[in-house]
């Protein structure tokens, strides 16, 4: 394909992905009640005397515009939430012509982990979700002469920030087998590294999580940890079955110092 039908190409892809997002947030507008029942739902199960001074699950607004302008800001995250498989699989479509079948094939799988990633990420986050709410909004609730009054728009803001930071998190494995896969550190670096990794891992669970309590940061750390096991496990596979196959290359005997045929055949005058 010439330069113009790429681009004609890429304007159709994101024309259609624009469309399914408009779509998917015009039906989460639809059922803005019911998506925002389960985006309060942590905050709701608290006990009352979290909630506000009048005992009931209540989520203010400040402004004239506010009830709209939150209402919206939330159908647009569900909408891109609901128009995600078209979206992903217009990109996909776009990408995958340029790639071989086996590349396509590493590709599909990177993927399809990195989505599942992504969302146990997510799922983690709003389960823990109400801990953090807990540990904040308790010192306001302890007869300390605080009242918690919490805006729609800063509970969101919360809330995204929470499954984002989880569901970023999440993909940190991916990217170690990555870096596996494509020789850039080896199992036995990796293992050398270990304490050092995990370590890392606590502080940015402790820094990047909103909330900054212990628990929401071990629920983000433990979950990190484990599975940078199992990529440590990957890494090992694939460094063991790279030992036993060998470097298969034709260049295999040379030093590192060594001019390869190619590279001699290039230097050498016709």
């Amino acid at each position: 394909m010439s330069l113009i039908d790429h681009l004609r190409e890429l304007r159709r892809r994101v024309i259609i992905s624009a469309v399914a997002i408009v779509v998917g947030t015009a039906v989460a507008f639809a059922l803005h009640e019911h998506v925002q029942h389960i985006v309060t739902q942590p905050y709701c199960d608290l006990p009352t005397r979290y909630h506000s001074f009048t005992g009931k699950c209540a989520l203010v607004v400040s402004g004239v515009l506010d009830p709209f302008t939150v209402t919206l800001r939330l159908s647009l995250y569900a909408g891109l939430l609901l128009s995600s498989p078209i979206w992903l699989w217009q990109l996909w479509q776009f990408v995958t012509p340029g790639l071989y079948s086996r590349e396509r094939r590493w590709a599909l799988i990177f993927v399809g982990s990195s989505v599942t990633l992504f969302a146990a990420g997510a799922l983690v986050a709003y389960v823990t979700l109400q801990n953090g709410l807990r540990f904040l909004l308790g010192f306001a609730s302890t007869g300390s002469g605080l009242t918690s009054l919490l805006t729609f728009s800063s509970y969101l803001s919360y809330f995204t920030a929470m499954v984002l930071v989880f569901a970023v998190s999440f993909e940190f494995p991916l990217f170690v087998v990555m870096l596996n896969l494509a020789n850039v550190v080896s199992y036995a670096r990796l293992r050398r590294w270990t304490r050092g990794i995990i370590f890392g891992i606590f502080v940015f669970a402790a820094v990047a999580t909103p909330s900054q309590d212990p628990f929401t940061m071990i629920a983000l750390a433990a979950p990190m940890c484990i599975l940078f096991v199992a990529a440590l496990g990957v890494a090992y596979l694939h460094d063991r079955r790279a030992e036993r196959r060998g470097d298969t290359s034709p260049y295999a005997d040379l030093d590192d110092d060594e001019l390869s045929p190619l590279d001699d055949e290039a230097g050498t005058p016709a």
